[in-house]
């Protein structure tokens, strides 16, 4: 059952969503073009686990999350038996489709830190702003750099996204108003499963423990916003009003099968002790970035790729080496934290480019699109989806990590 797609027996993705014909959210787990409801296995007995109905008929993953790695391995085995069986052995209600599904944010964010881990990106980003300078900051070498971001303006896929207004420099003064360099970011979320102790950093070679997921991550900016804000404390209003993430979290244990070392094996000058990590941990994800303008339409417009990159390819730093960092000085991490990549570019800025502000080289080089149609930075209207996945050649099982979508809405 749902064996050749992308949400197959090899991925089993969970989610949150309201079921017709029962009240509430409840968590369900992708299975092909169904979803799996797991309180109907739950109230027939086909879960095998202790895991409480309760857990099951929450608004969030969250309460899942806390029941630890076995709980969650014992569930997704359970949904892999079910994919074994046919819809006729399986309870009434078991199946849903998903198309009848409303879905939800998937997580209750306690902390949201968003990384700057991607190599490319920073480099670009640094040529961009800093012409005169070295483009790379002389920590970044040295540690995966990163900043806490609002939890609480988290959105889930499809959710609009109205255009920020906020200080923008003009004619050498600053000014308040919206945002004329509006901006999306790619980016992997990895979601914390098990919590730390506060106190007790969680060493990069331990990190596989605390890891429960994945899920495409939009991280809009406001690149006129971020000019003027963002020496000497970083990002804040520019990026904090808005965060986008897919509905479906896929597992670490889905993605397993597709890590590799990239970066983290050369990474000169290697990282202090408690950085390095034990194994390889980058998902060897493809990912693309499409564009449908307000003239292009809405039915049926798949819009047009602006951006395809391969993330292994642009991460500098992994999530293990992100949780080292963000606990090293005995900070903790809870169920449902939520921890950004840093946006994944390519050394093509042109066609790889995780962001408009490379795409289209701080808006110098206008990116020409089907119709005559330009485009520096978003304009109102226009809509982002990001789309990722990982195997499906050779044989292997495709995992996809579905699509995280928005459109852009005026002030």
């Amino acid at each position: 059952m749902g064996a050749g797609s992308g949400f197959g027996p090899a991925n089993l993705p969970f989610g949150v969503a309201r079921v017709p014909g029962h009240r509430g959210p409840r968590v369900v787990v992708a299975l092909g073009e169904d979803a799996v409801d797991l309180l109907v296995l739950h109230r027939h007995g086909l879960l095998h686990s202790q895991v409480d109905a309760a857990v099951l008929a929450s608004p969030t993953l969250n309460l899942l999350l806390a029941q630890g790695p076995e709980v969650w391995r014992t569930v997704r085995r359970a949904v892999g038996e079910v994919a074994e069986a046919t819809a006729s052995d399986l309870p009434a209600g078991a199946l849903v489709p998903r198309s009848a599904l409303a879905l939800s944010v998937p997580l209750a964010v306690g902390d949201f830190v968003d990384g700057y881990g991607g190599i490319h990106h920073a480099t670009a980003m640094g040529q961009i702003l800093r012409p005169d300078a070295p483009a790379l900051q002389p920590n970044w070498h040295h540690i995966p750099v990163a900043y806490h971001g609002r939890s609480g303006t988290i959105v889930g896929s499809g959710a609009p996204i109205r255009r920020p207004r906020g200080h923008v420099l003009v004619d050498g003064a600053p000014e308040y108003r919206p945002t004329d360099r509006l901006d999306f970011e790619v980016e992997l979320g990895y979601v914390v499963g098990t919590g730390s102790e506060p106190g007790t950093p969680v060493r990069a070679d331990a990190a596989d423990d605390h890891l429960f997921g994945v899920v495409l991550l939009n991280d809009w900016s406001a690149r006129d916003l971020q000019a003027f804000e963002y020496q000497p404390l970083g990002p804040f209003a520019a990026k904090s009003f808005a965060t986008s993430i897919s509905h479906w979290v896929v597992t670490a244990d889905a993605l397993a099968p597709n890590l590799v070392a990239g970066w983290t094996a050369r990474q000169d000058p290697a990282p202090a002790a408690h950085l390095r990590p034990c194994r390889p941990g980058i998902p060897d994800l493809h990912l693309e970035v499409l564009l449908r303008t307000g003239a292009m339409g809405r039915a049926g417009d798949p819009g047009v790729v602006v951006s395809r990159v391969d993330f292994a390819e642009a991460m500098y730093w992994s999530f293990a080496q992100q949780l080292a960092h963000v606990t090293s000085n005995g900070a903790a991490v809870r169920p449902g934290d939520l921890f950004g990549s840093g946006t994944a570019s390519g050394p093509d800025a042109r066609r790889q480019g995780g962001s408009l502000m490379e795409l289209t080289w701080g808006g110098t080089r206008p990116l020409e699109l089907p119709g005559g149609e330009e485009r520096r930075f978003l304009r109102d209207g226009d809509s982002i989806v990001l789309r990722g996945w990982c195997g499906g050649t050779d044989g292997a099982p495709k995992i996809e990590l579905g699509e995280v979508a928005g459109t852009v809405v005026p002030a």
